[in-house]
């Protein structure tokens, strides 16, 4: 069995910026700047066969490259138990289209389609035992956070294995965006 994700790796540059933003909260396990990414879709345990097809499906998927804006700080949990600090990413039409594109593909692989809204973010921190009011206290500092845009001009197919210090992510394939189009436009 293998744990794949699809995901559109972010340029160095704003990688840096986005690990730069970490600290002051406790119970925080910050990621990595190399271990960021702004996944599409997260596929879960497949066999070899079916991770065959998902690469099989995902190499003649065709969509133009797509501007990805990163915007914003936010958390996910509810109240007295936030789990997850994240980098907000704007939800385009382009870039809702291309996950669509991708959601089809790994769904014609066999896998079961995503039960779950889109919302499209970097993870920042995964939150165990943080406080809220830090939480709120760290988003509230960086809620006005903005970076300059980039062009993902590639989609990527990770494996993923969990270790004791958090997922160890490889990338497998990767498949071209655009071939030849510019970016999509959105307004």
């Amino acid at each position: 069995m293998i744990r794949l994700f699809v995901a559109i790796d972010l340029p160095e540059a704003l990688r840096r910026q986005l690990a730069s933003l970490g600290g002051g909260v406790p119970g925080a396990r910050w990621v990595d700047a190399d271990d960021m990414h702004l996944t599409l879709r997260f596929i879960g345990e497949v066999d070899e066969g079916t991770a065959s097809d998902i690469d099989e499906a995902l190499a003649g998927l065709r969509a133009p490259a797509v501007e990805i804006r990163v915007a914003g700080v936010d958390h996910f949990g509810e109240g007295e138990k936030p789990r997850l600090l994240y980098a907000a990413v704007e939800r385009t039409p382009p870039l809702v289209h291309l996950r669509d594109r991708v959601e089809a593909a790994v769904a014609r692989a066999g896998c079961p389609r995503e039960g779950r809204k889109f919302a499209p973010h970097v993870t920042l921190a995964r939150l165990k035992g943080a406080p809220a009011h830090r939480v709120q206290g760290f988003v509230a500092a960086h809620s006005l956070f903005r970076a300059e845009p980039f062009v993902a001009d590639r989609i990527v197919l990770y494996s993923s294995f969990l270790a004791h210090e958090g997922a160890i992510h490889r990338a497998e394939a990767e498949y071209p965006l655009g071939q030849g189009e510019g970016p999509a436009a959105w307004s």
